[in-house]
């Protein structure tokens, strides 16, 4: 084997970056440490024009001239090294060092341009939320776009799978060098990426019986909102028995015909799951790996009501095990899945809507 180890392996123990702040007792010691172990480190440091930023929001009145900036750029430095302002962040997996604002400038910075789509008293509320995705092939266009437009200010991501070549048309944040890497871990790897300062945590064993409790919290701790994304029956109807008892809304994407799923278990504490079109009764929680595929087909119907999927769908689901090996879904659909149940979300966390429903933003009826 090439350099007798899996080039892979990095990426499935690493996805929290490390900071630096050299103003900070023992940081530029515990810097300089970092640089001399890792000769092939590759430094970004941007900081000054990070800083005409900040100057740039925080005067909305003014059209600022190259002298201003500057003037501007040696207010914030206050005559400091600039390598002392803000933050270095290093990313291990990637062996990449980047000089960053601190997380109060960063996230303003970074979340200017959402003003006023969403104000300011509602960017504070959202840093406050924590959002749970089961599931990341879907769920990593949820994920991206949830940390892209930063609803939340914790994410906790569940997936047992690793990346497989197959995957990759449609996950758009994965490149050829991740197959074979934890999918949670690869979707975290991009958060911290973008946003270094977003909480992640990964469940990469997937959801249990044994983890699902942690996964959704308790207390203060609690997720405010599941979002749902997974292919096992028994991880879905768990993941809602569990959900409903807590009072936790979930939210699902199938990424055919559009359709949108939300379960307002918070509003409504005795709701049947799946609308009701699921028998409760009988179902045996312990049981449900060892459903025939017979046995699944009305669970599958109440999930995602097999009548109403579009026709290729349809087609396609007659050729598996023929054929193909499981069903479809294309890039399109998911980033479609991506946007939707980010405004959704964003729309439930700031208490804009409290409705319960299944949903269909479908371009082919829509677009003629």
């Amino acid at each position: 084997m090439l350099l007798g180890y899996r080039a892979s392996e990095q990426y499935n123990s690493y996805y929290k970056p490390v900071y630096y702040r050299l103003a900070e007792s023992g940081g530029q010691e515990r810097l300089r440490e970092l640089l001399s172990q890792t000769p092939s480190i590759q430094i970004y440091d941007t900081i000054e024009s990070q800083l005409s930023e900040l100057a740039k929001i925080n005067n909305p009145q003014r059209q600022l001239t190259p002298e201003e900036y500057k003037v501007e750029v040696a207010r914030y430095l206050d005559g400091k090294d600039p390598d002392e302002y803000g933050v270095w962040v290093y990313y291990p997996w990637s062996q990449k060092l980047v000089h960053l604002l601190d997380e109060e400038e960063f996230v303003q910075v970074r979340t200017s341009r959402n003003l006023y789509k969403i104000k300011p008293e509602e960017l504070e509320t959202l840093k406050t939320k924590k959002l749970g995705i089961i599931g990341l092939s879907v769920g990593q266009s949820i994920a991206m776009t949830i940390a892209t437009e930063r609803i939340c200010g914790e994410l906790y991501l569940a997936d047992f799978d690793t990346v497989e070549l197959c995957n990759m048309n449609r996950l758009s944040n994965c490149n050829v060098y991740n197959l074979g890497a934890s999918k949670a871990v690869i979707t975290a790897q991009k958060i911290a990426e973008l946003d270094p300062f977003l909480k992640v945590t990964c469940f990469t064993d997937g959801i249990t019986a044994d983890n699902i409790d942690t996964f959704l919290g308790t207390g203060s701790s609690q997720l405010n909102i599941l979002i749902e994304e997974c292919d096992s029956i028994d991880v879905k109807i768990l993941s809602r028995v569990k959900a409903r008892a807590k009072g936790i809304p979930v939210v699902m994407d199938t990424n055919d015909r559009g359709m949108l799923d939300v379960e307002r278990f918070d509003l409504e504490p005795e709701r049947p799951l799946f609308h009701g079109n699921l028998n409760e009764e009988g179902i045996d929680l312990t049981k449900l790996k060892d459903l025939t595929s017979q046995e699944k087909l009305p669970m599958l119907d109440a999930m995602v009501n097999l009548s109403a999927l579009s026709d290729r769908m349809k087609y396609s689901l007659s050729e598996m095990g023929k054929t193909i090996n499981t069903w479809p879904q294309l890039a399109s659909s998911v980033v479609l899945g991506g946007a939707m149940v980010t405004d959704t979300c964003r729309r439930i966390l700031l208490s804009e809507t409290t409705s319960s429903g299944r949903y269909y933003i479908d371009f082919k009826e829509l677009i003629k």
